[in-house]
């Protein structure tokens, strides 16, 4: 792990492993780099798998939380990129991380070779969005990652089958850390101020679609898990309408979001990554 320094002065947390087609992993909202070690284990001896704690989160620095915005977390990678020395990457978005690249596109486009999208695009499901505040920025329901671990499989029942122990133990190894006889948000708890306001009465959500197609040109994929309660098969078809050349994969057995370990999840991302070369 390294870290390089926001313009602002904050430490952005990242590993650089591998080497071939730079692919540049970035998390979701209230997660971080470790949710792609099953990218970096099967992707490191044909990819430069390039993973980002975002500011707030994982190693990277707490910060303002008025800073916690897609907006800034794309200026924050597009810096990572310059200390990189990379023109280019493929960037794999998981949720919040491929709302940061729909700000790349109308930012720095000239700096995406491929974007891939983990269960998420221009519109956002409100029942999803409800889930999240349900949980963000609260301690840990369990006392150990143990606990945790073996609580997951029903509490993510509706959503996600077929999911070996071994996968619901790093899941919970990822998300939260085990100290002091109880467990810990790895995340800033002020997360949860900087998303409130999308909670407003008066909020009016952006319209994103604009920024979907100004990636005309730009190799795409898309994962889909089709009990997602974030992106909804409408949003997806209509993205896949939108760019019909884009790779899909809707994954029967997943919520939001898919681990990245699945086969119809690795034909995307291997699909994509091919067209960046």
């Amino acid at each position: 792990m390294d870290f390089v320094t926001a313009p602002d002065g904050v430490k952005i947390a990242y590993d650089d492993q591998g080497e071939g087609v730079p692919l540049l992993c970035l998390p979701g909202l209230t997660r971080n780099m470790d949710d792609f070690e099953p990218v970096l284990a099967h992707y490191r001896d044909r990819a430069r798998v390039i993973r980002v704690d975002f500011r707030g989160r994982g190693a990277s620095d707490y910060a303002d939380f008025a800073t916690y915005t897609p907006m800034q977390e794309a200026q924050d990678v597009v810096a990572l990129l310059d200390h990189l020395g990379l023109e280019k990457a493929c960037v794999l978005g998981t949720s919040r991380g491929g709302l940061v690249a729909l700000m790349m596109a109308v930012m720095a486009r000239d700096r995406l070779s491929g974007v891939i999208f983990n269960d998420i695009g221009p519109e956002i499901m409100a029942e999803g969005l409800a889930n999240i505040m349900d949980y963000i920025g609260k301690p840990p329901a369990y006392g150990s990652l143990a606990a945790a671990a073996a609580a997951l499989p029903d509490v993510y029942a509706g959503a996600f089958r077929n999911v070996p122990a071994a996968t619901w133990a790093a899941f919970a190894r990822r998300v939260w850390r085990e100290e002091g006889g109880a467990l810990h948000l790895r995340y800033d708890p002020k997360l949860r101020d900087a998303v409130a306001p999308a909670f407003a009465p008066d909020f009016e959500a952006p319209d994103l679609w604009p920024l979907f197609d100004a990636l005309d040109g730009v190799p795409l994929g898309l994962i889909r898990g089709a009990q997602s309660d974030i992106l909804s098969a409408e949003t997806a078809t209509e993205m896949r309408r939108r760019r019909p050349d884009m790779a899909f994969v809707e994954l029967g057995d997943r919520g939001h979001v898919p681990f990245l370990d699945e086969s119809g999840s690795r034909a995307v991302i291997e699909s994509v990554l091919e067209k960046c070369a």
